[in-house]
C-alpha cells in the first residue's frame, strides 16, 4: 500500500503503526505520531491499523538547553 509520510509517499507492507515504526528504525521513546491527523498515543500503536493514502506525521522529541 501507499501512505504518505511526512509529506512523501512511501510504499509500505506494514499493517500497523507499531510496524511501520519497526519498519522504519525509529526511536519509540522519542516519538510523537498522527495518523490522518489525529495524535496517537503508544499504546495504541499495535491497533492503530494502516490504510491506503493514510497521512502519517512523525514527530521526534529532541532534549536540549
Amino acid at each position: 500500500m501507499i501512505i504518505r509520510v511526512n509529506g512523501e509517499d512511501r510504499e509500505t507492507e506494514s499493517k500497523t503503526i507499531r510496524d511501520l515504526v519497526q519498519e522504519l528504525g525509529l526511536p519509540e521513546k522519542a516519538l510523537l505520531i498522527e495518523q490522518n491527523g489525529t495524535a496517537l498515543r503508544p499504546a495504541d500503536w499495535p491497533a492503530s491499523r494502516l490504510s491506503d493514502s493514510d497521512r502519517i506525521e512523525f514527530i521526534r522529541i529532541v532534549a536540549g538547553g
